[in-house]
């Protein structure tokens, strides 16, 4: 089997890694109801998309 000839640097096996964080989900503004929700989902608290409502959400 091939084997390294020399030994990875941290320096060059972290670069590698650079991309592997973790990000924060894009969250938005419902313009319905003003709760937070994920950009191009349908909002969980009031049920519209898109300026009208997709499902029927029950009240509280």
């Amino acid at each position: 089997m091939p084997v390294p000839k020399k030994k990875t640097s941290k320096a060059r096996r972290d670069a590698r890694r650079s991309h592997h964080a973790i990000s924060a989900p894009n969250v938005i503004v419902c313009p319905n109801c003003q709760e937070q929700r994920l950009a191009h989902h349908v909002c969980p608290h009031c049920g519209h998309y898109n300026n009208r409502e997709v499902i029927a959400v029950e009240e509280k």
